[in-house]
């Protein structure tokens, strides 16, 4: 019962603040108080609106907000959100640009389980529709999830990912961005043992931590600073009566959020100040640019406190998957036995969350895999979101992966493709 008090007692917290920032947005509008102007009053709006949509925005799963796209006739197709696997903790879906003819590539990205939504990856969507078919992961909020759905941890994850590869065909290209990055390396060696029609043609990684160990950061080190014990006690509740996961064990995601923040507090702080500033002055918007970022930023999700505790315990303090030890339902699952899967890695070199020489260690891994299957990239300058979402994705990094997928598709007889990609 105390896990359940905490997180109602968090959400009651969370509810109350939006309360007292509509509360205040509207004292502060009241057509009276501009009879004799105070700038007082201003701020008091100010600080309302800018409290309440902070507040409310932590319990709603932003829109993908993707409505058409144009395509190479020059008209706007709109585009619709199919769901192609459904699943109780998770879903697969196409993104399906009604009356364009089908693209060749066909793209499978998973998205991160670890805090946010996949919508986090609304821009690397955005990025690949012109040129791919697009298929994501898209994992449930653990708090809407009745207990009799049952457990979901790593393993649980990676078989998921696998019934998504074997739906989607051999023809598939994979593009893991994070946290999943290990999982899906596991997935692709399971198919490649117990399912080798199913693999897909090519699997890129981008900044997951394959080896936690191989250049620590703060997230490795706090992995391994704590015990299980320690986390489980400090970290786990279960969710409250408002939800239909009622009583579920979840790393909620209020208290996530808690600490994507406290890693930047004095950022974040003066990014509210300033936020509230502009709103005062008349000078902020909708869909300014703080309000497109921290939209996003402060949607979080809760975590089955199986899938988050088994994920430090085995991927980053036992390092399963970097020392190649994984197992699933039982049965080992050997990296090595990856053979024909181009495999291709993305690094950033300033990126504090999965440092460089994480990720390209899955490289080591494939040991049955031929250098000319396997590429690497390190983006020169770019952070953690950079190499997925930002500028460096756009610019140089997005090209780059389209290439590894067009150098490792079949090609009509007499035209052979170079892997431009290589690893050097």
């Amino acid at each position: 019962m105390r896990y359940m008090i905490n997180y109602d007692l968090m959400e009651t917290m969370r509810n109350t603040n939006q309360w007292l920032g509509a509360t205040a947005q509207a004292i502060g509008s009241y057509p009276a108080f501009s009879m004799i102007p105070n700038p007082g009053m201003a701020w008091m709006r100010a600080w309302g609106e800018v409290t309440e949509r902070t507040f409310q925005r932590m319990v709603v799963k932003p829109d993908w907000g993707i409505p058409s796209m144009t395509a190479e006739d020059g008209k706007d197709h709109l585009v619709s959100i199919d769901i192609c696997v459904p699943g109780a903790f998770g879903d697969l879906i196409h993104f399906n640009v009604n009356g364009r003819k089908p693209k060749d590539r066909k793209v499978l990205l998973v998205a991160p389980m670890s805090g946010h939504y996949a919508t986090l990856l609304r821009s690397t969507v955005m990025s690949l529709l012109p040129d791919c078919e697009v298929y994501v992961t898209d994992w449930h909020n653990a708090r809407d999830i009745p207990v009799s759905a049952g457990k979901f941890d790593i393993e649980d994850y990676t078989l998921y990912l696998v019934d998504y590869m074997r739906h989607m065909g051999p023809e598939t290209h994979v593009i893991a961005v994070c946290q999943p990055a290990p999982l899906t390396l596991a997935a692709t060696a399971y198919l490649a043992e117990e399912d080798p029609k199913a693999q897909p043609r090519s699997l890129t990684l981008i900044g997951g931590p394959i080896d936690p160990d191989a250049n620590a950061t703060d997230v490795t080190d706090f992995g391994r600073r704590v015990t299980m014990g320690q986390l489980e006690e400090t970290m786990i509740q279960r969710v409250g009566f408002k939800y239909p996961g009622v009583g579920r064990l979840v790393y909620p995601g209020l208290l996530q959020l808690a600490s994507f923040i406290s890693m930047n507090g004095e950022k974040h702080q003066k990014a509210f100040v300033d936020q509230i500033s502009s709103v005062a002055r008349g000078e902020a918007a909708d869909h300014d640019k703080h309000n497109k970022f921290y939209d996003e930023y402060l949607a979080v999700m809760d975590m089955t406190a199986e899938f988050y505790l088994s994920t430090v315990d085995r991927i980053f303090k036992n390092g399963e998957i970097a020392k190649n030890q994984f197992t699933v339902a039982g049965k080992a699952v050997d990296i090595g036995k990856i053979t024909t899967v181009a495999v291709k890695t993305v690094e950033g070199s300033n990126d504090d969350i999965s440092a460089p020489g994480q990720c390209i260690a899955a490289l080591d891994l494939c040991t049955g895999l031929p250098d000319q299957k396997k590429a690497s990239h390190l983006e020169e300058g770019a952070g953690h979101y950079g190499i997925f979402a930002g500028k460096s994705w756009r610019n140089n990094i997005r090209p780059l992966v389209l290439e590894f997928i067009d150098a490792n598709t079949p090609k009509p007889a007499g035209k052979k493709a170079a892997n431009k990609n290589k690893a050097a």
